[in-house]
């Protein structure tokens, strides 16, 4: 009996590679496994090698695999490129038609499946997944029952003979891996799971479901990799509940009309990725110096320009601070899990409101397409908050005379109207401006204005700015990170404990304005400060150090190959340290 396993499948692009590992994926969360998916796919529509690596576990896992069980194959570059992952006891399951071939350096078996074969006999070559997933099903010894009601959601509407057919290629795949196994090689029994219903999503899903839950009703976006998901998600679930999506001409046109929308009370989001947030950036400024509420995400990719469209980074940190011109206030916000990306996603909506500032989501390729176990979620935990905005009547003013939109308060936060509100009038403009909004070049007035926009982040709340696992008053590692890293630092604590050293780990998830009295005990009380990051700079560290300080003990460990983080990369860089 094994307690988990990693299972990947690999072909070129277009030959429904996602489709086996979604089947395969969604029927053991249903059985009650926890999961913990990662797609390496090309940035083009049809060709080039992809895989999607899926571990499955009776217990909670938040990051990939450092090894391999079970590789399926549809070409042989899927052998050559993932075969070192398999262990010496790993097997090979490869469509007998490109003729496979097992290289001499892996003791793992290769057995040759007729996939597209077994699929062609039954009415369609496009069937060879299915042919797969019954072989991986005869492997680990399961009912291809539990296959079924999967199938039938996703080819249903094509008609119960189409359903049949491909329940036919999985019991085909399966009773021919079936007749291969006892020659040396044993089925992968796993434990049986617990059988509990629990949701299957990514990250940009979260977000999605986070902006409805935070009262979000328009979204104004640009497709871009890898933040697409969260309008096509909005596109289906918005006008439900009265809203709408607009799929604008840029992504200036994006930042500009959600700045339009909030300005009119609605709550708005826009989402995008590297090259969209340069564009938006001036954007950004403008909502700094009108002071209205908006809401960014950032799904980080391989950078610079084009890049690495549709690989691992975590390269944004320094321009989601600093990138717009003139200095603003802003909230830069890194959920690290999928739960946190649907909580923090709605709280990032009361306080932009609340503030009245630009907040920005950042996540990551890792955390927004990487497909998960996640907790049932509770809406209930969800509130609304609106700050300043005001209701009702408004005092009479003096004839001729304007509502103080920018009034100068001691928290930096200015009452806040819609337009059409009695008594409401003012300027809005993007030059520096009086407490009215009139345009005003006064160096008195600039200081007053400035001070007031930039106390506000003297007073931001965010209920947990550091997630903190630190059991230890003194640690001989702290481990620092952001955004999806944390599920590999976890699992490397485990080993380091186990070696006998003492590991605390923090993660932030409030990047800016930086939590400095969360960290800096964890700091002080640590030998040694491992930052890890997907950036080659490792600019997550130099911020630390900016606020912190204690260079000294700071060592950063970075990756920037458009690869995430392995579980042993992150324990041998420790263990290097001592």
């Amino acid at each position: 009996m094994i307690k988990q396993l990693s299972w990947k499948v690999g072909g070129q692009q277009g030959e429904g590679i996602e489709s086996t590992g979604e089947i395969f994926a969604i029927a053991l969360n249903r059985l009650g496994y926890y999961l913990y998916g990662y797609r390496h796919f090309s940035s083009r529509i049809k060709g080039g090698h992809t895989n999607n690596k899926i571990r499955v576990s009776t217990t909670e896992v938040r990051s990939i695999s450092d090894d391999l069980d079970i590789l399926v194959a549809f070409d042989q570059e899927t052998i050559d490129v993932n075969y070192k992952e398999l262990h010496s006891k790993g097997l090979i399951l490869a469509d007998a038609k490109f003729g496979p071939t097992k290289p001499e350096d892996t003791e793992a078996s290769l057995f040759v499946v007729p996939f597209t074969e077994i699929a062609t006999e039954l009415g369609t070559s496009l069937m060879k997944n299915m042919v797969a997933i019954g072989a991986t099903a005869a492997v680990l010894d399961l009912d291809i029952q539990v296959f079924e009601e999967v199938v039938r959601e996703i080819f249903g509407k094509k008609g119960d003979q189409v359903v049949a057919k491909n329940m036919d290629a999985i019991k085909a795949g399966f009773d021919n891996m079936k007749d291969k196994l006892g020659q040396g090689v044993e089925p992968m029994h796993l434990e049986k799971a617990d059988g509990k219903h629990r949701m299957f999503m990514i990250g940009n899903d979260a977000i999605a479901l986070g902006a409805i839950a935070g009262g979000c009703r328009f979204m104004a976006a640009y497709p871009i990799t890898p933040a697409s998901e969260i309008m096509e998600y909005l596109i289906k679930k918005l006008p439900a509940l009265g809203g709408t999506v607009i799929q604008t001409e840029d992504e200036i046109a994006a930042a500009t009309m959600a700045i339009g929308a909030n300005y009119a009370g609605v709550r708005t989001i826009t989402a995008s990725a590297g090259p969209g947030l340069s564009l938006k950036m001036e954007a950004i400024g403008l909502a700094g110096m009108t002071e209205v509420p908006l809401v960014i995400v950032d799904t980080q990719r391989g950078g610079p320009s084009t890049g690495l469209p549709t690989k691992q980074e975590q390269s944004d940190l320094m321009a989601m601070i600093y990138g717009t011109h003139g200095e603003i206030p802003k909230i830069v916000m890194a959920p690290s899990t999928v739960e946190e990306a649907f909580y923090d996603t709605a709280e990032a909506f009361n306080l932009a409101e609340e503030y009245q500032v630009p907040v920005i989501i950042l996540s990551d390729l890792q955390l927004s397409l990487g497909k998960q176990t996640v907790e049932p979620l509770n809406v209930d935990n969800v509130e609304i908050r609106r700050g300043k905005l005001l209701s009702g009547d408004l005092p009479e003013i003096e004839a001729k005379g304007y509502f103080k939109r920018y009034e100068v308060t001691e928290d930096g936060v200015s009452p806040r109207v819609i337009p059409g509100m009695k008594n409401g009038i003012h300027h809005v403009t993007g030059v520096e401006h009086a407490e009215t909004g009139k345009p005003s070049e006064s160096a008195a007035n600039r200081l007053a204005q400035m001070d007031k926009r930039m106390r506000k982040l003297e007073n931001i709340r965010f209920n947990t700015p550091v997630y903190k696992n630190a059991k230890h008053e003194e640690a001989d590692v702290l481990f620092v990170g952001f955004n999806s890293t944390r599920g590999v630092i976890e699992e490397a604590m485990g080993r380091l404990e186990n070696d006998g050293l003492k590991v605390n780990h923090a993660h932030i998830r409030l990047i800016h304005p930086f939590p400095t009295d969360e960290v800096l005990p964890l700091i002080q009380s640590a030998k040694k400060v491992v930052v890890l990051e997907n950036n080659a700079t490792g600019q997550l560290a130099n911020i630390i150090k900016m606020n912190v300080g204690h260079a000294d003990k700071i060592v950063k460990h970075v990756k920037y190959d458009g690869n995430p983080f392995l579980p042993h990369e992150v324990y041998t860089k420790a263990k290097e340290l001592f």
